[in-house]
């Protein structure tokens, strides 16, 4: 046991020499960095997520102040769509960023340097993708919509009173003439109007 904890001890300091100690931070960092975005949409991007298709409340995702401070549930509505945007380009802004501080490091490795220049061209990708879903949807008659593409899952919330089954239909066609997204990969999360 002693033998081969010493064994893994000395391969860890062989890696570190060869990687070196600050592009191991900046490993460490982008790992992090990515856990972060993707606990952040977890937690905070989608309040819906866990509740049943169709079963979505208005309700249960304000407080009693959110609900006092709009004007109309309408108006807290069409805030939840401008923070949930909001807040989606904030996260991708700080791993843009951290990612740019990768590129420019003249002690990271080459190898880091391209996968963190991959990493911003997927982000990029995937705005532009969430943003021609989301025109899409609202082209088909919806007040407002958002979606967050995460790997190869995408959410699409929809601002509506319900869904017919030909419209769920359409929101994942549209995803997947996006995306490449097959529908089982694709929720739908209606919020009330």
């Amino acid at each position: 046991m002693k033998k081969f904890f010493g064994k893994l001890w000395s391969g860890a300091k062989k890696f570190t020499e060869r990687v070196g100690k600050r592009n191991l931070v900046l490993i460490l960092c982008m790992f992090g960095i990515g856990a972060v975005v993707y606990l952040n949409f977890l937690l905070f991007g989608s309040p819906a997520s866990d509740v049943p298709y169709g079963t979505s409340n208005m309700a249960d995702n304000y407080t009693a102040d959110d609900v006092a401070a709009s004007n109309s549930s309408a108006e807290g509505l069409d805030n939840y769509f401008a923070s949930t945007a909001l807040d989606r380009q904030r996260a991708r802004d700080e791993a843009i960023e951290v990612l740019r501080t990768v590129v420019a490091s003249a002690e990271a490795l080459d190898t880091t340097k391209t996968q963190a220049l991959e990493d911003i061209s997927v982000i990029a990708k995937d705005i532009e993708r969430e943003s021609n879903i989301e025109t899409l949807v609202r082209s088909k008659g919806f007040a407002d919509c958002i979606a967050v593409i995460s790997g190869n899952t995408v959410n699409v919330i929809v601002k509506t009173d319900g869904l017919l089954p030909g419209e769920v239909a359409q929101i994942k066609e549209i995803v997947y003439e996006q995306t490449g997204t097959e529908p089982v990969n694709v929720k739908i999360i209606e919020k009330a109007m």
